[in-house]
């Protein structure tokens, strides 16, 4: 893939699930990652011992792979509009700082999901954070853009990650969670990771303010998908 090679990126939650994906991914396409994780490091750990082998192997094929990896620690935070949005916002901030003093042109990508378009019952924070990271995002994008700075999202639906081991090892749930997705399956981190990978490279160097959602067709009604109004 064009346009991460010699890149630095620090990728938020990376200890586990699609974080950790996206992290491995990028450090396989050359860049040079940085980890951020909360909670136990082990998995964090976990993840740069992943991505040094994926950069060892990506720099047999490639000449000029990338750099090492860094362990970053990140705050606790307890509350889901904490970590979801305002974290979001935080790390944002530093980065366009950071972009905007080296005068050099950087990009930014937010973890969202579905539920900034599907309203969640009984996870109002969930879905208000996201609902709230589509604006951040947006707005982000159009008041940076004519400086280099490109901002955009993916929104991945239901994914095999270990957060959602209650309804991926239960057969029943599991069935129940597939048979609204129109493809009839959950995706996995790595499809999450390769959409981020993607974003991050100038091969979607015109590509700004946008969620690219990665949900098998969740987000396209799939109610409708057999007709029952009265055509």
């Amino acid at each position: 893939m064009k346009g991460l090679q010699g890149k630095f990126a620090l990728v938020t939650g990376g200890s586990s699930g699609i974080g950790q994906a996206i992290a491995i991914r990028l450090g396989e396409e050359g860049a040079s990652v940085a980890v951020n994780y909360v909670g136990r490091p082990e998995g964090a750990i976990a993840t740069k011992e992943a991505i040094d082998h994926g950069v060892e192997i990506c720099m047999k094929k490639m000449s000029e792979a990338g750099g090492r990896p860094i362990l970053v620690a990140a705050a606790d935070f307890d509350k889901v509009l904490a970590v979801n949005l305002r974290g979001a916002f935080l790390c944002a901030r530093a980065a366009v700082r950071s972009f905007l003093a080296a005068e050099q042109p950087g990009v930014i990508i937010n973890v969202s999901s579905v539920h900034q378009l599907i309203p969640k019952p009984r996870f109002l924070g969930y879905s208000v954070s996201k609902g709230g990271m589509q604006n951040l995002t947006r707005s982000l994008a159009l008041e940076y853009a004519s400086q280099g700075i490109r901002v955009n999202s993916i929104g991945p639906g239901a994914t095999v990650t270990p957060i959602n081991r209650s309804w991926i090892d239960d057969p029943v749930k599991r069935r129940m969670v597939e048979s609204h997705i129109p493809m009839r399956r959950a995706g996995d981190a790595e499809e999450m990771a390769a959409a981020a990978a993607f974003l991050c490279s100038d091969e979607a160097a015109y590509i700004t303010g946008q969620t690219l959602f990665v949900d098998g067709g969740l987000t396209l009604y799939p109610s409708f998908e057999t007709t029952w109004s009265s055509e």
